[in-house]
Order: C-alpha cells, then structure tokens, then sequence
C-alpha cells in the first residue's frame, strides 16, 4: 500500500496568506523527503481558507525543490477554464516535473466559485464531461486541429490560421504517453461517476469526508466500469483518504487529534461541517439516508473520521479500515494547518517510517 498526501488547504481565516503558502510547499517537500508517493493539492478562487487559487500554478514551484513525489492537481476545476488552456498548462507541467504530474480532475465544487465566474445556472457536470473529452483529443491528435466533438460546446481549431512550418498551430502534449494519469476524487455514496472512470481507466480518490461503510460502493461501481470494457480491476488503482494524526503517545494523539479546542483537526471538521450543512450535503456522513441531519454534529463526525493514536493505535485503525472497505492501494493522508509545527512534522514521520512499514508487512505487501 502506497502513501500519498492531499491538501485542500484548510487555515483559519486571518492567517497571513503567503505564510500559510509556505507552509503548504514545505509540508509537501516534506512529504518528497519521507518518501511519500505523490501529492494533491485543491484549488478554490472564493474561499480564504482554502486559499490556494490555481494548483497547476502551485505545483509548478515545486517541481524544482522536490526529487521524486508526484505532484498532482487535486483537482483542476474544468468547469472553470477552456479546456485548450488546461490540457496546454497540464502538459507544461507533466515536463516542468519530468513526468511526475497526475492530472486530477472534477467540475469544481464550490458553489461561490461558480457565481463569481457568472455560471451558477450552467451545468457544470455537463461542462466538466465536455472538457475533459476535448483535452484528450488535444493530445491525442496532430496539428492542424479541427476538434467538433458531438454535443459539446467546445470547438477547438487552428486551421485557418497555423502555420507549422514556423511552429504555429501546435498544442503541447504531456511528456508522460499517451498522457498523465488521471484520478478523479470522489465523495456520494455509490457514485455512478465511478463507473465511467472504470470504463475510461481513470482512478478514484474515495474522500476523506465520506464514513467507512460507503467506501465499498466506490470500488464496487469502478469494477462495474471496468466490466464493461472487459478490463480486469487493479486494486493498486483506489486511493482511500483518512485524516490521520499519529503521535508518540495516544494522549498526545487524542488531544491534538481530538479535543484540543485549537486541534487544526477539530477545525478542518467544523468547517466541512459548516460548508455541507450549509448545501445539504451532509448525507456523505450520515450512516442511513434518513438519518436526522441534527444526529450529524461535530463529535459525530470526529468519532467516524479521524484516525488518531499512537503507532500501534493507526496501523489497527488502518487494518480496519482495510477489511471494511476492501483492498486498495494507497492511503492518502490529508494535510491539516500547523497549529503546531514539530507535531504535525512528526505526524508525517511516524506515518511514512513506522505505521506504513507495519501496515504493508500486516498484509503482506
């Protein structure tokens, strides 16, 4: 089971902005020195606290400072760009990192975000499907370009004006053929968005947010999508993410993890809280469909979200995990504001030097 580390970000309102950019590059050089094995960043233009606002642009300033760890855009909104713009950026970026891009993928959920680009009426799913079925023919295909691709709004040409052999006309591809691999991060309960990444052998991300028992569902629907081409499943294609905090001592752990009132985990929680209360979207919690949204408060969701311990504690929880979802291959832990920098250092520590080693030898890996 591979390691992996994903942030949105999450930082209290009022902390200095390039403070907390900076905090976020060196936490995933880090993660590059522990040897995690890749990276995903979030992206949100209206949100102060999740506050990284292209993460193409950001994973570019890592390319330089980190040797192996694949960087990965988690997500790149498509609903929100041209798809000629983010199928070029991409592929600047898989060469800027020497093939160590993953290209993550969704519509961009952040309602806010849509209204201030002027399109909270369109259908961003509908956009986002478009987007993504235009920038793989972009690297599919050889100038000259005349992309029509029925029933989408997107038409891509250089016809009229290339030039080839000047160099005009030409859109960049990825250094990694025949592109990047590409994961889209999931969240609903037996999502029927799984299927299509099977059928089109694109990788799931299972979200943090979303309580163990539904996890199945996911892999569940992605061997449903690979049926349908006739392609056998890889289990080393699910990635699960957990926030996760292990600490020298479980005291420790339950009280940074858990019940500190300053607990960046505590506040990562009360803010997702918040935004899905708020868009009543709190069904990804909730344990049956008619399950009273008051029953979702925020030590409910603490209990059911948050792996915390010491050593021996995380690798039971991880092993739990394991046999209430099924096997998958890679668990991806959620970076969280540095509330307190030594301890979330050694969080990430004792995660990639003693709970993964334990973990991998418990199941044979």
């Amino acid at each position: 089971m591979k390691l992996g580390y994903f942030t949105m970000p999450v930082h209290p309102m009022g902390r200095d902005w390039q403070t907390t950019l900076e905090e976020d590059r060196q936490a995933i050089i880090f993660a590059d020195e522990l040897g995690f094995h890749d990276a995903f960043v979030g992206e949100h233009l209206t949100d102060v606290c999740e506050n990284i606002t292209n993460s193409m642009l950001f994973l570019a300033t890592l390319a330089p400072v980190t040797k192996q760890i694949k960087l990965a855009t988690g997500t790149s909104n498509l609903s929100q760009s041209h798809p000629v713009l983010v199928a070029a950026h991409a592929a600047m970026l898989d060469h800027l990192t020497g093939g160590r891009f993953i290209f993550g993928i969704s519509p961009g959920a952040l309602t806010c975000d849509a209204e201030v680009l002027g399109m909270l009426a369109e259908d961003r799913n509908k956009i986002f499907a478009e987007a993504i079925n235009v920038i793989l023919e972009i690297w599919a295909r050889n100038p000259p370009y005349d992309i029509d691709l029925p029933d989408n709004r997107f038409k891509v040409s250089t016809a009229q004006n290339s030039n080839l052999s000047v160099g005009v006309g030409y859109l960049s591809k990825p250094l990694q053929k025949p592109y990047p691999e590409i994961v889209g991060t999931v969240l609903a309960p037996f999502s029927q968005g799984v299927i299509a990444m099977g059928e089109r052998d694109f990788h799931p991300l299972s979200g943090n947010f979303l309580i163990d028992k539904w996890l199945k569902s996911h892999w569940e629907n992605y061997c449903k999508g690979k049926a349908n081409v006739g392609v056998a499943p890889k289990e080393s294609d699910w990635r699960i993410a957990r926030a996760i905090f292990v600490a020298d001592d479980d005291k420790t752990a339950e009280r940074y993890g858990r019940t500190d009132p300053k607990s960046p985990y505590a506040f990562y929680h009360s803010q997702f809280h918040a935004k899905l209360s708020k868009s009543n979207r709190l069904g990804l919690f909730k344990e049956y469909k008619e399950q009273p949204d008051a029953e979702i408060t925020h030590d409910y969701m603490m209990d059911r979200l948050v792996l915390h311990g010491g050593v021996d504690k995380v690798v039971d929880q991880i092993l739990k995990l394991r046999e209430t979802a099924g096997p998958f291959g890679e668990i991806v832990y959620p970076g969280m504001d540095w509330v307190d920098e030594k301890l979330a250092r050694r969080s990430m520590q004792l995660m990639a030097e003693e709970v993964m080693p334990r973990v991998n030898a418990a199941i044979g890996q």
